[in-house]
């Protein structure tokens, strides 16, 4: 069971972003943008950094194995960009939410957000799926991403802000994260081995920029007192939360699934890629559609916590059903 939820993520790195959030409570002066260590300035670099290793990492003949079933991504896509949204609206619209609320916008930003890769990946492997297919649609998920959240967010951000506007946002994005992706896609040929060799040192790099990220962002919210109003059991009530919604998604997707009749590869595909959230995307693109530091801590909650609950609970549906292929 150890191997398995290192496997997926639940490892050094997990616990790592946990001890970030503690060492921003104890020492936030280090992480906010006033510090000489300039953190926050090195995360933003390194995010164009890691992107383009992202795209050296894209092998063309793989994604073109997958291309050809063309319901399954259409369903996937649809539920990382359409499903999630309109489920976080629709409980929004019944229980009246405050919608000016960081948690609550943290939340829909969550709901946005594209498909992780590598954890979706891994438990589509374990689970007997079908691998092809789940490597296209996390990565093609990835680059749908910087244009659909940024559509999404821009709805609810201009209630709060009347002056907000999209079209920078969506050009930094296109600059900062689509570039970079391009770039080591068509260097793929030439350097595409290379990335191979060192996967575990890339790998490093990418998890010492997020856990930055982490860090800078919960200082600014420590540093500025934004968590002083919430209490542990609306940390907890949060958490709980986080976890009916991936059940939920989860469930609907296993009842779509069988209403298509997929396969079984194919269904397994269709519960792991679309009931995944990327910390990875949320914690990049964050850091451009939320210029004020300050709300980034609490806005990176409620996908810290999702992110912790899919990769634990996600593990262990997998193992179950790789159990049941292999029985």
């Amino acid at each position: 069971m150890i191997q398995l939820l290192a496997k997926v993520g639940i490892n050094g790195f997990f616990f790592a972003l946990i001890g970030m959030i503690v060492l921003a409570y104890f020492f936030p002066s280090f992480g906010t943008e006033q510090s000489i260590l300039h953190l926050p300035d090195i995360a933003e670099y390194g995010v164009s950094v890691i992107f383009f290793f992202y795209g050296l990492k894209l092998n063309p003949e793989k994604l073109k194995s997958g291309l050809s079933n063309w319901k399954l991504h259409i369903v996937i896509q649809l539920t990382t960009f359409i499903l999630f949204p309109l489920i976080v609206l629709g409980i929004g619209a019944i229980f009246s939410v405050d919608t000016t609320s960081l948690t609550w916008v943290g939340i829909f930003y969550l709901a946005t957000l594209p498909s992780t890769v590598s954890s979706s990946v891994v438990m589509v492997a374990i689970a007997g799926g079908n691998l092809p297919a789940a490597i296209f649609n996390a990565s093609i998920s990835s680059i749908i991403g910087i244009f659909i959240t940024p559509l999404w967010m821009s709805q609810l951000l201009k209630q709060q802000d009347a002056a907000f506007e999209i079209t920078p946002i969506i050009l930094r994005l296109c600059l900062e994260v689509l570039l970079p992706v391009i770039l080591g896609f068509l260097l793929h040929k030439k350097w595409g081995k290379w990335t191979e060799r060192y996967t575990g040192t890339l790998r490093m790099f990418d998890q010492l920029i997020i856990l930055m990220i982490v860090y800078t962002s919960f200082c600014e919210s420590f540093a500025n007192n934004m968590f002083s109003n919430q209490s542990a059991s609306e940390i907890v009530e949060l958490g709980l939360l986080m976890l009916l919604f991936f059940l939920v998604v989860f469930g609907i997707m296993l009842l779509v699934s069988r209403w298509l009749k997929f396969n079984r590869p194919d269904k397994i595909t269709v519960l792991f890629c679309g009931s995944k959230k990327s910390l990875v995307q949320g914690a990049v693109m964050g850091k451009v559609l939320f210029p004020n530091p300050v709300m980034m801590g609490v806005v990176l909650l409620p996908l810290m916590m999702y992110h912790a609950l899919q990769l634990m609970v996600g593990s262990m549906i997998a193992q179950q059903m790789g159990k049941k292929e292999a029985s």
